[in-house]
């Protein structure tokens, strides 16, 4: 930061007193945004902003609801110029046949997954649990979707009042309406949601054994490339999708349809899971072994689980920076820098 515009008070006390809050505002531009990148634009947008009027900061409000206001009306702001952010899912229509060809489209801002475990994004042991709770719900993937269904307002009267907890008055005072517009527009909000949300009760009632025990034989599955043995780990009714692959699937039956119709991996060792953390839910990077022998990032997987012991929800994302996306995910560029993995025999 360039000293020559300073606030009264100096850049080190600014950082002090807002540094430890500056995950909860990633978080919270991403739910605004759906997008990781957006995201960290906007919290080095909101911060900026923040440095240049702290010398007029009243402290009337906590340094969290301060920060939470500039990054509210920032998202907005941008919220103006850019589409909403959908997965396959959400651009309406019924689940795709499996057996047609796959379409990609290079044009829609799709969804992104956010980078970081749930404890980054919450405040610390004196939070009010209800507040933890409902920051860690809401940055579930299927969640973040369903905000992109909402207007801009309305999505900020939501996470605002719902997930931060706002009263409505600390909300219409935000984004400079009245308090009965707030009320208007989160009931609006609520009813929509009632259509797209996802159901908050069955993701976490998996003791942690049992989801090690799942995860173990989601991974073991497709590293032996056993497709049986992969539609046997979902639901009737799992949906599959991978933007910026347009389709989406749903049954167990169909997701392994589409896996032994495009999947370019042909038997056991083509492919290679390791583990990470996306929007708080268990998720894997997936690494294909190309022609020429190296196994390279192909795509991110990230998982719901339901509380049978079944996987209900599988993104996997594409990109053309997988290799960047793996790094932001804590994944290396190859998975034999991994503890206990090493490359394959060229004879395997």
């Amino acid at each position: 930061m360039s000293t020559t515009t300073a606030p009264n008070a100096s850049d080190a006390e600014f950082l002090e007193v807002t540094e430890p809050f500056r995950r909860e505002i990633l978080a919270h531009c991403y739910r605004m945004m759906g997008s990781h990148h957006d995201a960290e634009d906007l919290t080095q947008e909101t911060y900026l902003r923040a440095w240049r009027g702290y010398a007029g900061f009243d402290r009337r409000a906590s340094v969290r609801t301060w920060l939470h206001k500039i990054a509210t009306n920032t998202c907005l702001t941008a919220l103006g110029s850019r589409q909403r952010r959908p997965l396959p899912s959400g651009l309406g229509g019924d689940a795709f046949d499996p057996t047609d060809d796959l379409l990609q489209d290079h044009e829609v801002p799709w969804l992104e997954p956010f980078s970081g475990t749930v404890d980054e994004i919450t405040p610390g042991d004196d939070a009010d649990p209800a507040y933890v709770v409902g920051a860690r719900e809401s940055i579930r993937l299927a969640f973040i979707a369903a905000l992109q269904h909402l207007p801009e307002r309305q999505r900020a009267v939501l996470i605002l009042r719902d997930v931060l907890q706002w009263r409505a008055a600390e909300v219409a005072d935000t984004i400079g309406v009245t308090t009965a517009t707030v009320n208007s527009l989160l009931q609006r909000a609520r009813e929509q949601l009632k259509n797209t949300a996802p159901e908050k009760d069955s993701p976490s009632t998996l003791d942690d054994a049992a989801k090690r025990e799942l995860l173990a034989k989601y991974v073991s599955a497709f590293e032996r490339y056993d497709v049986d043995a992969i539609v046997d780990l979902f639901t009737d009714k799992a949906i599959w999708e991978m933007p910026p692959f347009t389709g989406w699937y749903q049954g167990a039956g169909a997701i392994g349809t589409l896996i032994r119709r495009n999947c370019p991996a042909e038997k056991d060792g083509d492919q290679i899971l390791l583990p990470t953390t996306a929007n708080g839910q268990p998720a894997f990077g997936l690494y294909m072994r190309e022609p020429d022998g190296v196994h390279r990032p192909f795509q991110l997987q990230v998982l719901d689980l339901d509380a049978d012991g079944k996987v209900s929800y599988v993104v996997a994302f594409f990109s053309d920076t997988l290799e960047e996306d793996f790094a932001r995910f804590g994944l290396p560029a190859t998975p034999y820098e991994a503890p206990q993995r090493t490359a394959p025999s060229p004879f395997h």
